[in-house]
């Protein structure tokens, strides 16, 4: 069966004055002429992507879409009316989120975080901002360390929630970030760095532990011979002038002054770190 709001691979048919219709062996979908392919052959296959026109019919295009079904994406709202929002998710029929999914009224040429979900009465792609209805974390998929797909969902004094895998909800603080340009809508690498009771995940940037030594390590002795072999830091420094500089936490830097000081790469001495040669 065809699937709507993914991509599918389906084989040309035959042609027709208003497209291409293709097929999977038990279902026929319209390819229209705007986005038929200079070149093709019949029985060939292509990649195209499924959804619905405004007569509620499936349709293929070659357009790329910004959210697909059972994802998460920063979307804008293109207009409203009495019955909900209408966002732009990159297709010539905007996807609808209904008052009853707004977890606050949407308002026109804002951004919201929305869950693109199949409708099970009406069979039509519709959207949601009320995010944590799609998100579970009774049944944990991730484990400590585990490196993770970030989304970031919303900031608050509190920190950053974030939308893990497509799964799960998770925190990552403030004091952990040095990137002042995150926004809602970011997707990020992270790890999960603690599971708390209740099973809720606090996430980082960085490795844990030995492993995320190396690579700060590394962007200290980068720093080094930038700066003709001294950096006017050492581990009495105050942590906001170790984030000003290298944008990391004191805890972090010095993990990693420790690890160059053992390899016997720096001298550290209290006007700052020198490089030895």
């Amino acid at each position: 069966m065809i699937k709507i709001g993914k991509y599918n691979t389906l084989k040309i048919l035959r042609e027709t004055k208003v497209g291409l219709y293709l097929g999977d062996g038990s279902e026929e979908v319209l390819l229209p002429n705007k986005y038929v392919p200079l070149r093709y052959e019949i029985d060939q296959e292509v990649d195209v992507f499924v959804y619905l026109d405004h007569e509620e019919r499936k349709v293929a295009t070659t357009l790329e879409p910004y959210i697909y079904l059972n994802e998460f994406a920063l979307l804008r709202v293109n207009y409203t009316n009495e019955f909900g929002a209408f966002m732009d998710w990159g297709m010539e029929k905007d996807l609808f989120v209904p008052f009853a999914e707004q977890a606050r009224k949407m308002e026109k040429g804002k951004r919201y975080i929305v869950y693109m979900f199949l409708d099970e009465k009406s069979n039509r792609l519709v959207g949601s901002s009320k995010t944590n209805q799609f998100l579970d974390n009774e049944n944990l998929s991730v484990e400590v360390g585990d490196e993770v797909d970030l989304i970031v969902s919303h900031i608050t004094e509190a920190g950053i929630n974030v939308i893990i895998n497509e799964q799960h909800k998770g925190l990552l603080f403030q004091s952990e970030v040095f990137d002042e340009n995150i926004k809602p809508g970011d997707r990020l690498a992270g790890f999960i760095k603690k599971i708390r009771p209740g099973n809720k995940i606090d996430v980082s940037l960085e490795k844990q532990g030995y492993e995320k030594v190396e690579p700060n390590a590394a962007k200290i002795l980068e720093k080094l011979q930038s700066g003709r072999g001294f950096l006017r830091l050492n581990d009495e420094s105050s942590p906001e002038d170790i984030k000003s500089v290298l944008q990391m936490s004191k805890k972090t830097f010095k993990k990693a002054i420790g690890a160059l000081y053992k390899e016997r790469k720096i001298e550290i001495k209290p006007d700052g770190i020198h490089l030895l040669k």
